[in-house]
């Protein structure tokens, strides 16, 4: 039989900002079409998938239909036999996972609430609730598909093999790439801008304490992206924030103001709104003291000086990024090797490389260093950096010696696919079945149809 290959789906309203939009604008009479166990999947499942397919510019018809009720009664089944097996999601893991999105989608809004009740007819607070039934299922479904595949791991003669088994005009073509590692230096603060932002902080919690509004003077003074919702941070949980911001928002009360606390972003005082368990709700005020040209300078020439001591082999990079490098960065933990984000991998193609490192590496060769870099975030904080190149391939195709860990990676994958669809055979017989007549013609669930055109005899769930 061959193995198939089940994408569990998302199906909460904030997978996809637009099928949001399309969902309003849409009536769908609803009825059940499928039911696995205890877990029952309906039309507007169904039509959500196909809504998000078609936002993304594909064209679904009968085929992907199929496939999408296929891979909700996976995840069907996963709930079911994790209710069954007692797994267990707390509240505070629903609301984490369900505050990170909700400010993801925020974010992506600029933090402006109006559009979010625009686009989704509801508040922040009305969606969070409709959504935490259908997160607590997600969650479960995640958590005993981990304890069904997490472990499998591969040996290299099964990559060997895996890789054998892919006909030869069938291998991808991967393009020009690089690996490359940096060390991340930020400019530390003069005495002089540190006292000035002091001052000007100061004066903000004395207008406070006077009785002005908290809100517009965030509007008026703090220096973030939050300004324009008047500080307003939304819901977060432990972990969010920098260290020193956590452990005083986190000890206010209700609608209590903080003292100036200072993190490596500037100054701030902080108002705790709500307490939800392991989650806050709060606005700060944020005064940034400036980054002078002479700061920056002297960040310059101190990463040009460790760029010299690797060269001159007094260090090697990696010494030099546990030495120099600064901890916030996500390379630090890997000894300055950059992952992509799109891959999970270290190789980069060139055109996904930022321009302004891709024309300071492009002339150099294997292991050589660029000069400082200066870099600037989308929240303005500057940085300097200097970029190995660890390695460098030409246009080619798959092989087991240029991509042993890309090659690997897919022999993990299609082994915990078969171990996941062994899974659902093995408890499709001891499982109550009924699907739609509707889908009848579904060839990809002929397996799970011959089961429960009988009727379910004793014993099964």
């Amino acid at each position: 039989m061959n193995k198939l290959k089940y994408i569990l789906p998302v199906t909460i309203f904030f997978c996809l900002v637009a099928a949001g939009v399309e969902a309003q604008d849409t009536i769908i009479l609803d009825k059940i079409v499928a039911k696995v166990g205890g877990e029952v999947i309906f039309h507007s499942d169904v039509e959500e998938q196909m809504a998000m397919m078609r936002e993304r510019r594909a064209t679904p018809g009968p085929k992907e239909q199929c496939t999408i009720l296929e891979s909700l009664m996976a995840q069907a089944m996963l709930v079911h036999y994790a209710k069954i097996d007692s797994v267990i999601v707390t509240d505070d893991e629903v609301d984490a996972e369900i505050d990170g999105r909700m400010n993801q989608i925020l974010a992506y809004m600029n933090n402006d609430r109006k559009l979010f009740q625009e686009v989704y007819g509801q508040t922040v607070s009305e969606m969070r609730e409709q959504v935490k039934e259908d997160m607590t299922r997600k969650l479960l479904g995640d958590k005993m598909q981990g304890e069904i595949m997490n472990k499998v791991e591969v040996t290299p003669s099964e990559v060997v093999d895996f890789f054998g088994k892919i006909p030869k005009d069938s291998l991808p073509y991967f393009n020009a790439e690089v690996e490359l590692a940096e060390i991340v230096m930020f400019p530390e603060i003069n005495e002089e801008e540190r006292n000035k932002a002091l001052e000007k902080i100061t004066r903000v919690k004395l207008a406070l304490v006077q009785g002005e509004d908290f809100a517009e003077l965030a509007r008026k003074y703090s220096e973030d992206g939050s300004a324009r919702e008047g500080g307003d941070l939304g819901w977060t949980t432990r972990g969010s924030f920098v260290p020193e911001f956590e452990a005083t928002a986190f000890q206010l009360e209700i609608n209590q103001t903080s003292e100036i606390t200072e993190t490596e972003f500037g100054y701030h005082i902080i108002q705790l709104l709500e307490r939800r368990g392991n989650s806050i709700h709060t606005r700060h005020i944020l005064v940034r003291p400036k980054i002078t040209d002479a700061d920056l300078a002297l960040t310059r020439n101190k990463l040009d000086s460790v760029k010299n001591l690797i060269v001159w082999d007094s260090i090697s990079f990696a010494d030099g990024v546990r030495k120099f490098g600064d901890k916030r960065v996500q390379s630090f933990s890997n000894n300055g090797r950059l992952i992509n984000p799109k891959s999970n991998n270290t190789f980069f193609e060139t055109a996904d490389v930022d321009s302004e490192i891709f024309f300071s590496i492009d002339t150099l060769d294997l292991w050589e260093i660029t000069p400082p870099i200066e870099y600037r975030n989308p929240q303005g904080d500057y940085s300097y950096k200097i970029v190995q190149l660890q390695g460098r391939t030409s246009p080619h195709q798959a092989s087991l010696k240029q991509d042993y860990s890309r090659i690997q990676d897919a022999a993990r994958e299609s082994k915990r696919n078969e171990v996941f669809s062994d899974w659902v055979d093995d408890h499709i017989p001891n499982t109550y079945i009924m699907i739609d007549p509707q889908y009848r013609d579904c060839t990809n669930i002929e397996r799970w149809q011959a089961k429960w055109m009988a009727t379910p005899g004793p014993g099964k769930t």
